[in-house]
This record gives structure tokens, C-alpha cells and sequence, in this order.
């Protein structure tokens, strides 16, 4: 029987299944690759930390190769780098020089796969764009199902009484979506590309091969990089901020 415990009860579930599915599947793509990689991220105040990279969908984390001591003399052993926190991101670099023999032979057979892919990667790709270009139109579908929902007598009246379970819903949805699909990036995946990144007052321009683009940041492959004007550049690849750095010409 449909009474207000059961349905509420439901809702419950639902929502809670809802947030755990997509909580486990929005960690980002591009910091995924760098995962378990020793990498350095390097923020827009010129900090920088350097460790093994662990990813989840609320943040990062990077985990010391050693003990350290704070200027406090306190014992940490990594560090942590909530969601919100990444618009302070300048780029987070993976050195070749500091991977290990296994992570650089893994590095060294993601290249091969990227640099100019074959017809079966390129028909894998595009048919995964398939799937993005549904997710990302999934908070619109929800949304618009839900209001016409509402407006349905007897349905819309019980739905109405659950509001708090359906923007719970609704928020999960919304914040695992983006513009996860970008046609002008998405011809130039394998290719090698120039890179323009905002460093302060300066735009530096590094060409590399566009490795992976999400909604919030693009990896480039290949690239010789340097933290500022005092360090020579140094082999690596990087994700940075879509917000700070650009895809600008084809380089090749």
C-alpha cells in the first residue's frame, strides 16, 4: 500500500543508491591517469607538494614518499586537496624522472595508444562520446520529467510531498554532469597540440599531445615544463585547469 512511510521510505533508498552510483563513477578522468603516479601539483601561489596521487570524487590526495615535519614540526605523511580547492590549481605535473620503472613503461604504452590512434580506438572513442553527450543532457531530462510529473493529478501530489528526497536526487545528478563533451577538443585527441596556460600575469605556451579533456581539465602529453623562469624545463605531462589554460592551435 502507497502510504506516505512507504513512499518516503523509497525515496530514501533511491536517493541514497543514487548518490553512491555516482559518487563512485565521478572522480575525474583526466587525474585518474595520473593515479598511483608520483606527481607534483603545483598551486596558483607557487606552493608546491609532490607525492603518490590518489583520487576520489571529493578531492585529491598525495601521499609522501617519507614522513615530513610542518613548519610547526608536526608529523604528516600527505596531503589533501578538497574539490573545492581546485580552481587554486596551477597544474599538476608528472615528471618523468620521478616515476618508477613500471610507471614509466605504463606512461610510455598510454602515449602509443594516444598518439595518433588507430580506426578501432577512434570508433571506441566516438562511441563513448555517445554515452557523454545522453549523461550530459540527464539533469534536463530529469528536471523536465520531474516538473511535468508534478503536474500529473494524484502522482504530482504525492511527488510534491517529497521535495527534500527529489532535489537530493536531483543535486547528485546535476553535480556529476558537465560539458564533458567538446567537438572542437575532440578532434585534435592524439594530436599534438599547443597549449596556452595562464601563469600569473604571463601566458606561457606549451605544445604536447592532447591527451583527455573533462568539464573541468585537459591533459596534455609530452611537454617540457617548467614550474617558473629559475627551473629548466623538464620532460612531463600535465593537467591543468580548463579555466586557466587552453587548447589554442593544432601543432603538427
Amino acid at each position: 500500500m502507497w502510504t506516505p512511510f512507504n513512499i518516503t521510505l523509497i525515496f530514501i533508498v533511491l536517493s541514497t543508491l543514487v548518490a553512491v552510483f555516482i559518487r563512485r563513477r565521478s572522480r575525474d578522468k583526466c587525474l585518474i591517469d595520473f593515479s598511483q603516479n608520483t606527481v607534483t601539483l603545483e598551486d596558483r601561489g607557487g606552493k608546491t607538494i609532490t607525492g603518490s596521487l590518489r583520487v576520489e570524487n571529493t578531492g585529491l590526495e598525495l601521499v609522501y614518499p617519507a614522513i615530513r615535519r610542518d613548519e610547526v614540526e608536526q608529523v604528516t605523511a600527505s596531503y589533501i586537496l578538497y574539490k573545492y580547492e581546485y580552481p587554486n590549481i596551477q597544474a599538476v605535473v608528472r615528471y618523468h624522472d620521478q616515476l618508477s620503472e613500471a610507471n614509466k613503461r605504463q606512461r610510455q604504452l598510454e602515449l602509443k595508444r594516444t598518439y595518433h590512434p588507430g580506426p578501432l580506438r577512434r570508433l571506441k572513442r566516438k562511441t563513448l562520446n555517445v554515452f557523454k553527450t545522453i549523461r550530459d543532457s540527464v539533469a534536463e531530462v530529469i528536471n523536465l520529467f520531474i516538473s511535468r510529473t508534478k503536474k500529473t493529478a494524484g502522482i504530482g501530489e504525492t511527488l510534491a510531498s517529497q521535495d527534500k528526497y527529489m532535489a537530493q536526487m536531483q543535486q547528485e545528478v546535476m553535480g556529476s554532469v558537465g560539458t564533458s563533451y567538446e567537438p572542437l577538443l575532440e578532434r585534435y585527441i592524439g594530436h599534438r597540440v599547443m597549449l596556452e596556460l595562464i601563469k600569473g600575469e604571463r601566458v606561457v605556451r606549451y605544445p604536447g599531445v592532447l591527451k583527455e579533456y573533462t568539464a573541468d581539465f585537459i591533459e596534455i602529453m609530452d611537454v617540457n615544463y617548467a614550474a617558473d623562469d629559475s627551473t629548466s624545463p623538464t620532460a612531463a605531462d600535465i593537467v591543468v585547469l580548463r579555466k586557466y589554460g587552453l587548447v589554442r592551435n593544432l601543432a603538427e
